[in-house]
């Protein structure tokens, strides 16, 4: 069943969670990021129950997982909590985790950022460094301080990873806002990006018949005026409307 609405394939994109007033949230440049692509951007609350996202699933062409103000549960790989593990969202993990089952199972192609990529990596088996400071000998700034729009850190890209084509090279700054990382890579995934400190930055599935990429850094952030950032969005939505 195709879900493209005037030619644009729909993009469901996950929320956020403040606890405090019950309200799911999500920045505007989400939703922008992908109209400009080409999509049809609607945002997904995070109700954590098989029987809404199994009828939501047929009505998109695409999953975007976006960054979240959580962790992923260490329950979900295996590991007790950290010290400096910060606030967990049982509502936004469940729902990543049930989208990521029917993405798969539909062949939807995914876009995670940030928290999003984490939640990519544990869902196919692998585990988290739940804070790169405390964990990461030799690490670098990782959560940057200022404007958030600044591009504070360099990358590595394979040269023959898709990631390299849509940068135009190997070697790009992004900006970084995160205290966790990947430690184990899952399974049928390939690290396609490293920092200068060797914390993977980027990774894209293996796995036949489906597209999934995960970027640790904001791109949605800097969509308006970086190329690097609009290419990652308009490779994304492309694929989704080949699948729509």
């Amino acid at each position: 069943m195709t879900s493209m609405v005037s030619n644009r394939p729909v993009i469901g994109i996950t929320t956020r969670l403040n606890h405090q007033d019950e309200t799911n949230y999500l920045k505007s440049n989400y939703g922008e990021a992908i109209f400009q692509a080409g999509g049809l951007p609607i945002l997904i609350p995070l109700i954590p129950s098989p029987a809404y996202i199994d009828s939501l699933i047929s009505h998109l062409d695409g999953i975007l997982l976006t960054g979240s103000n959580s962790d992923v549960d260490p329950m979900r790989y295996g590991q007790a909590a950290h010290l400096n593990l910060e606030e967990v969202h049982f509502e936004r993990d469940e729902v990543d985790h049930l989208l990521l089952t029917a993405a798969e199972a539909q062949r939807l192609p995914v876009l995670g950022i940030c928290y999003g990529l984490q939640a990519i990596n544990v869902f196919r088996g692998g585990t988290l460094f739940q804070d790169l400071p405390a964990q990461v000998e030799n690490v670098i700034q990782h959560r940057q301080r200022g404007p958030v729009a600044r591009l504070s850190h360099g990358l590595q890209i394979n040269r023959e990873s898709l990631l390299a084509k849509l940068a135009g090279g190997t070697s790009v700054r992004v900006n970084s806002v995160h205290h966790q990382a990947i430690d184990e890579l899952g399974s049928e995934l390939e690290a396609i990006a490293w920092s200068a400190d060797g914390v993977i930055e980027a990774v894209i599935s293996t796995k036949p018949g489906q597209f999934i990429l995960g970027v640790q850094w904001h791109p949605e952030i800097n969509w308006s005026k970086d190329t690097f950032s609009q290419a990652i969005f308009k490779h994304f939505v492309a694929e989704a409307a080949v699948r729509g």
